[in-house]
C-alpha cells in the first residue's frame, strides 16, 4: 500500500471508496451513479463520479451534475433563518406566533381521531428553537409516504391528509402555515422530536421577517455570496442536460426511474417553495455551503453567518441535552437516533461510542434520494455524498462512508 497522503489521509485508504461503490452498488446495478467528495484543511483529497446521471440515456454521473438533494435543504434554510436572528428581527425562544398569527389558537392532540380526537392547549407557545430541532409538534403528514417511507396510522397524520397539507399545487407558504394553523400538534412543544414539515414554516418565516420571497433571500443572501450558481428550486432550462434521474427502489431491490429529468417537475418554478426540501444542486455548490461551515460562516470573504452563532446552532438543543433516540416518537429520520442530538438544522454525534463512529461533535444531515453530507469541525473534514435513489433508508451509505474516510486519517 503506497504511504502517499493528502491533508493526512491516506490515498489508497480513500481508494477503498471507489472500490465498494463500484463493487457493491454501481456495476450490480443497485444505484445508477453516485458522486463523492472529501477534503480535509480545505483541501480536497479525494472526488469521483461513478456511474450514470440517467440510465435510461445512458449519460455518465459528471462532476457538474445537477441532483435533488431534498432535506439537505433543511440547513441551507435554517441558516438562513438564523442569519435574521443575527438582525434582531427574533429571539429564538419566542413564539413564532408572533410572525404567523394563524397559530395563536393551536391546540395538542391527546387522543382519538377524527371527529373523535380530543386536544388541549399547549403548554406553552411553539417557539423558533421548536422548529429548527424539530421539537414543536408538528409532524411530516403524508408526504414522507410519497417519498418511500412506510405508511403511517397516526391520527394527526391522518388528519393532515384530510386537509390535504403539501397535497394541492397551488398551495402557497402562506395557505401551507394556515393549514397548520388549523391542526392539531403530536405533542407538546419542546418535549419530544419529529421529522416533520418545521423546516417548511421556516422558509415561511424568512419570508415574512425578511419581506423577500423566499427564493430570493436565499438567492440573495446566500447563493450569490457563495457562489452556488447550480443551486435553487428549479432546474434552469440551460441545466437540463446536467439534470439526474431520480430512482426508487423495488421490492425486488432493483431502481426503477421515479422521475424523468426530462419530464420533471423540477424542470419548472414551484408554487410551493420547499425550506425543508425543494432544492436541487451540485457537488461544487454544495461543497462551497459545507466549506463555508467549515471556515465558521464565511467563505472567500464574504460572511455568511457570524461564528459563534453557527456555534450555537451546532450544540445540541433537545431537552435535557438527550439524543433522538429518548425523544424521538417516529422512526423515520436521516440519521440513526443513538448517540445524536439534533441542533438547530443539524444532526450531531454526541456520543460516538453509543453511534458507533470514531467521530463526535461533527454535524450532519441528509436527503431522500440518499443523499448525504457532514462537517467535522475536530478532523476539519468535510465528506458529500450524491446519489438519486428513494428512499433514504434503502442503503446505509452514510455508515459505510464513515468507516472508510475515517479509517483513511493517518496523520
Amino acid at each position: 500500500m503506497t504511504s502517499e497522503t493528502l491533508a493526512g489521509l491516506s490515498t489508497a485508504r480513500l481508494e477503498r471508496i471507489t472500490e465498494l461503490l463500484n463493487t457493491h452498488y454501481v456495476d450490480p446495478g443497485r444505484i445508477a451513479g453516485c458522486q463523492i467528495l472529501v477534503a480535509r484543511h480545505g483541501e480536497v483529497a479525494y472526488s469521483r463520479s461513478l456511474g450514470l446521471m440517467d440510465r435510461e440515456r445512458a449519460k455518465p454521473w459528471a462532476d457538474d451534475t445537477v441532483a435533488r438533494i431534498y432535506s439537505m435543504t433543511k440547513p441551507i434554510a435554517s441558516v438562513a433563518l438564523m442569519m435574521l436572528w443575527e438582525r434582531g428581527l427574533f429571539q429564538i425562544d419566542e413564539p413564532v406566533a408572533k410572525v404567523l398569527p394563524e397559530w395563536r389558537d393551536l391546540k395538542v392532540w391527546v387522543s382519538g381521531e377524527s371527529e373523535a380526537m380530543r386536544t388541549e392547549a399547549p403548554h406553552r407557545p411553539v417557539s423558533f428553537r421548536d422548529l429548527l430541532s424539530h421539537t414543536s409538534g408538528l409532524t411530516y403528514g403524508t408526504l414522507l409516504e410519497t417519498l418511500g417511507a412506510p405508511a403511517s396510522r397516526d391520527p394527526v397524520i391522518a388528519a393532515y391528509k384530510a386537509l390535504k397539507v403539501r397535497m394541492e399545487p397551488d398551495e402557497d407558504l402562506d395557505a401551507f402555515v394556515a393549514k397548520l394553523g388549523r391542526l392539531p400538534l403530536r405533542y407538546q412543544p419542546g418535549q419530544q422530536w419529529m421529522y416533520s414539515l418545521a423546516t417548511d414554516v421556516i422558509g415561511a418565516l424568512v419570508q415574512r421577517l425578511s419581506g423577500k420571497p423566499f427564493d430570493v433571500f436565499l438567492q440573495e443572501e446566500v447563493f450569490n455570496p457563495l457562489g452556488m450558481v447550480d443551486t435553487g428550486f428549479h432546474v434552469r432550462q440551460e441545466n437540463v442536460d446536467r439534470f439526474a434521474a431520480c430512482y426508487a427502489r423495488r421490492a425486488d431491490k432493483t431502481p426503477v426511474l421515479q422521475d424523468d429529468p426530462q419530464a420533471s417537475p423540477y424542470l419548472h418554478p414551484p408554487v410551493f417553495l420547499s425550506g425543508g426540501g425543494g432544492l436541487v444542486s451540485t457537488m461544487a455548490d454544495y461543497h462551497r455551503f459545507c466549506e463555508m461551515l467549515r471556515r465558521g460562516g464565511k467563505l472567500d470573504g464574504e460572511r455568511i453567518i457570524g461564528p459563534r452563532t453557527l456555534a450555537f446552532m451546532i450544540r445540541n438543543h433537545l431537552a435535557g441535552g438527550k439524543s433522538l433516540a429518548e425523544l424521538s416518537i417516529d422512526s423515520f429520520s436521516e440519521t440513526t437516533p443513538a448517540g445524536v442530538g439534533f441542533g438547530l438544522g443539524f444532526a450531531m454525534t454526541t456520543d460516538g461510542v453509543r453511534a458507533g463512529t470514531p467521530s463526535e461533535g461533527d454535524y450532519f444531515w441528509g436527503g431522500a434520494a440518499s443523499t448525504a453530507f457532514w462537517v467535522d469541525p475536530v478532523q476539519d473534514l468535510v465528506v458529500i455524498f450524491l446519489t438519486q435513489l428513494l428512499p433514504s433508508t434503502s442503503f446505509n451509505f452514510r455508515g459505510q462512508l464513515r468507516s472508510l474516510v475515517y479509517s483513511a486519517i493517518v496523520a
